[in-house]
């Protein structure tokens, strides 16, 4: 039996973006991949994703973001999770990223930065490869 604790990722779609299918895409490309994964669904706020990752106790919260508000949405995200001494939980994001915007996000503190086309197995490989 394997006792190995499984990683824990919640996958999010913050703000009034309607596209979930990356999103979905991720969950269970994550899932096939080992990791446990919370999907919350549709149009969450900043707060509600905390909260769920704090509930769940997971290991990495990943926001799918197509909306171009990835800048205030992941920076409220990760004010949150540090007001819920929470920091040290792995954000990583997805989406429509323009690449003049990847310096200010990870100097917000996301670890990870992943655009379209980008494989499953690359995202699978950086999570475990961050994790302490």
């Amino acid at each position: 039996m394997n006792t190995e604790k499984k990683i824990r990722v919640l996958v999010a779609k913050p703000g009034l973006d309607g596209h979930e299918r990356g999103a979905r895409v991720i969950a269970y490309g994550l899932r096939d991949l080992g990791f446990e994964v919370i999907y919350t669904g549709l149009r969450q706020t900043p707060e509600e994703i905390v909260s769920a990752a704090v509930q769940e106790d997971v290991d990495v919260v990943g926001l799918s973001i197509l909306s171009g508000a990835h800048l205030t949405l992941t920076r409220k995200v990760i004010e949150k999770l540090s007001e819920q001494n929470a920091n040290d939980i792995l954000v990583i994001i997805g989406g429509v990223i323009p690449d003049n915007d990847v310096p200010e996000l990870k100097k917000m503190g996301v670890s990870g930065v992943f655009t379209s086309g980008t494989s499953i197995k690359d995202v699978g490989t950086f999570i475990r490869s961050n994790l302490p």
